[in-house]
């Protein structure tokens, strides 16, 4: 598309591969109009499409980009402490992103449908954030419009120094662990947590009319099974479109016996867990 935004996706991920490494290439494939860039150690494939860039660079590397670029040390002992990172991976990676309109930070453990089709132009015409989950923000996929505003906005949180000084993990991304208070519907104001999380940020600055934030489910989680992926696209029980699916939980219940060397272009991920790869449609049993 001729004016069509340029987006960029950010994930950092250290040590070996996942086994379901093989579908989020995959996805990210049939997304060819937005690049993903993999910070890593990790040697890239010769197999990927051209969308996906690796950046080989080290944690003690990441660890020296952030406090040349914060003013003050940070504490990353390990690859999930990166998580508490993400919302200022447009900050400390300002030279990956120079190009885009929006980057993103999200995860591997995804399969992507049809991006496009709700990360539209006119969604990103009208927002700074933009995330995938109706109550919170999603630290697997949430768009930053790159602007200083948003790329700054971390700051705004009173906390963000104490956590990137702690190596604790402490969910910055999203909401510090505490999801349900979201769910119900509480204010971000009224919802007390350890420290001033993204989720507080972004719903606070909101609020105060500082940004434009768009919060929609768009994501499959849990084990809902019913899930077809065919040529970009993911259709939940034959007749929902949506975004990802989040493999959050099927990761850990669900391990392939051996993964296909050439991913099919049609799939199911069916309950019990089990990646069925065919192109006729599956007798679901209850």
């Amino acid at each position: 598309m001729k004016n069509q935004k340029k987006i960029a996706i950010l994930i950092t991920y250290y040590g070996s591969f996942p086994w379901y490494i093989t579908y989020f290439f995959h996805s990210c494939k049939y997304n060819p109009s937005i690049d993903f860039f993999i910070i890593t150690d990790i040697k890239k494939p010769p197999y990927l499409s051209d969308n996906i860039k690796f950046i080989n660079i080290s944690l003690h590397q990441i660890s020296e980009i952030a406090k040349s670029k914060l003013g003050f040390s940070v504490n990353i002992k390990s690859p999930y402490k990166l998580c508490d990172f993400k919302p200022a991976y447009g900050f400390l990676f300002n030279d990956i992103i120079k190009k885009y309109d929006f980057w993103g930070h999200g995860d591997l453990d995804v399969i992507y449908g049809n991006i496009r089709n709700f990360m539209t132009d006119e969604i990103l015409s009208t927002y700074d954030v933009i995330t995938i989950t109706a109550d919170y923000i999603s630290g697997a996929f949430t768009l930053f419009k790159n602007s200083k505003k948003s790329n700054e906005l971390f700051m705004h949180s009173k906390d963000y120094k104490k956590v990137f000084k702690d190596s604790k993990h402490f969910c910055f991304d999203e909401t510090n662990g505490i999801f349900l208070p979201f769910f119900d519907g509480v204010p971000a104001e009224d919802v007390l947590t350890d420290i001033d999380s993204m989720t507080h940020v972004v719903k606070r600055e909101q609020k105060q009319k500082y940004i434009k934030a768009y919060f929609n489910t768009h994501v499959l989680e849990g084990l809902p099974g019913r899930i077809k992926w065919q040529d970009g696209v993911l259709i939940y029980k034959g007749k929902i479109e949506a975004m990802m699916f989040h493999m959050l939980l099927y990761k850990h219940v669900y391990k392939p016996k051996k993964i296909p060397m050439k991913i099919p272009d049609s799939f199911y991920i069916n309950a019990p867990m089990k990646l069925m790869y065919q192109s006729k449609p599956l007798s679901l049993s209850k």
